[in-house]
């Protein structure tokens, strides 16, 4: 039986600025973009894997939400506690600039990690935290998922 990955969700507070992100610095394509209720959800991916997708989806996806929970959902998104994404790159340091140039949020600069990988990290425009690790020779398969 084989089970693969097929969707992750990111919670957003502005769609519109978190596709220039996810889109325009980061290269993915948009493959989906849903309007329901009032809300929005946009799945990206890169074109490397076309069967994985990224949907960029509201605080608190529940039309029906209370007031207080959408007011704790957006606090917890505005310090970065909600959602994270390690993503895998062929040359972290190359990652590191290109995002770094473009304006995104450094958390970590590129370091080799004791588990096998050289990674840095980012915070997107909604405060997630984004991984970008590169297994470092000799390292093995066990050690390039990150933590």
């Amino acid at each position: 039986m084989g089970i693969q990955l097929a969707q992750c969700f990111i919670a957003v507070d502005d769609h519109d600025r978190a596709l220039v992100f996810y889109r325009d610095v980061l290269g993915f394509e948009v493959r989906s973009d849903v309007g329901f209720e009032g809300m929005r959800w946009v799945s990206v991916g890169s074109p490397e894997q076309p069967g994985v997708e990224i949907v960029l989806e509201p605080p608190v996806a529940d039309p029906h939400a209370s007031a207080e929970d959408r007011l704790a959902a957006a606090e917890l998104l505005a310090k970065g506690l909600l959602r994270g994404v390690i993503f895998r790159t062929d040359d972290c340091d190359a990652t590191y600039e290109r995002l770094r140039a473009a304006g995104a949020e450094v958390l970590q600069e590129p370091m080799d990690q004791p588990y096998g990988v050289r990674d840095c990290a980012f915070r997107d425009p909604a405060g997630n935290m984004l991984r970008f690790n590169q297994a470092r020779a000799g390292a093995g398969a066990a050690g390039a998922g990150g933590r």
